[in-house]
């Protein structure tokens, strides 16, 4: 199964705030947290070291591990102003008061958490003098996905219900669930593992198909459920399942990114051969029409030729709306 780009980068940014806290944490319990296998984490600490705190390098991150513990020599140095005072460029200052007046909008935001926030974003500007005034003419606005973690990792830290608008893309339709949240997690996307009390069973959501989110008073109470291992992927096909071929031209290449599959061989055109496998290989007619003249599905035939039939239906309705 392939791990993309975009999730090990987001684990990576979640696992130097979770080592911070556990000081030699054991390598098995950090890999199981994460869903990921313990040569996966030992691959994601070689890199570790070589990143750090400035946006010009330097504060490197000293961490290592023996096999068994992970050790961060100087967690207590880097960016917390216990070592050398952190001293900020015009940018740099600009960057953070920007992001710091943006995250302080969230919905969802405990109300302390915004207190402390504003009272730091006032004393760095304070600070910062003439980039505090260049700051204030920046603005930054989240998208739904950003404001829709506010609310839920309130309701996680809180124990509280959410009522949820949701997007299924394979049945196309919007539905009104109320769900008791498990955990969330980042796999390329960003989901919240929850009990859903319109199933009554264990669903997984993806943040950004949420169209409206509403914390409730109700208690959350899922059932005690065991933690999926996610260590391949949130899908994981089973070897049983229709092999599915996609050729994509350059532009489609984003496919291989967000769609776990078994192999992706390189075309001359600098596009790819994508094989994967999937339990209802109709749900893929929308990436079809979605990629358009960036791809097409090769097999199964019948898959094929019901792509090309959906994509006429969906010109002949463009044609008879001009």
């Amino acid at each position: 199964m392939t791990t993309t780009a975009i999730d090990r980068t987001r684990r990576m940014l979640s696992l130097i705030t979770y080592l911070r806290e556990r000081p030699g944490a054991r390598v098995d319990e950090v890999a199981r947290a994460f869903g990921v296998s313990e040569a996966e984490l030992i691959s994601d600490l070689g890199v570790l070291p070589m990143c750090g705190t400035s946006f010009r390098g330097g504060d490197l991150l000293d961490i290592d591990t023996d096999g068994e513990h992970i050790w961060w020599h100087n967690s207590r140095a880097v960016g917390t102003g216990t070592g050398q005072p952190l001293r900020l460029a015009a940018d740099e200052a600009t960057a953070l008061l920007v992001a710091a007046r943006a995250v302080a909008t969230l919905p969802g935001l405990r109300q302390r958490d915004r207190d402390a926030l504003l009272r730091a974003t006032a004393k760095l500007e304070a600070a910062a003098g003439e980039s505090a005034r260049a700051s204030s003419r920046l603005n930054v606005t989240f998208e739904s996905e950003g404001e829709v973690f506010a609310v839920v990792d309130r309701a996680l830290s809180e124990g509280r219900r959410l009522r949820i608008r949701y997007y299924s893309p394979g049945r196309d339709e919007l539905t009104e669930r109320e769900i008791d949240p498990i955990r969330l997690f980042a796999v390329g996307h960003t989901y919240v593992e929850a009990w859903c009390r319109r199933t009554e069973a264990r669903r997984t959501f993806r943040l950004d198909r949420v169209e409206r989110v509403e914390l409730l008073d109700t208690p959350s109470d899922p059932p005690p459920v065991e933690p999926r291992d996610l260590s391949e992927g949130l899908v994981q096909p089973s070897p049983t399942d229709p092999e599915v071929l996609i050729e994509v031209g350059p532009g489609g290449r984003w496919v291989a990114e967000y769609y776990p599959h078994d192999k992706a061989e390189e075309l001359p055109d600098g596009g790819l051969r994508i094989t994967l496998r999937t339990p209802d290989p109709a749900t893929l007619r929308r990436l079809a029409l979605r990629l358009g003249g960036d791809g097409r599905i090769i097999a199964p035939p019948e898959l094929a030729e019901s792509a090309r039939n959906a994509a006429r239906a969906a010109l002949e309705q463009y044609e008879r709306m001009a």
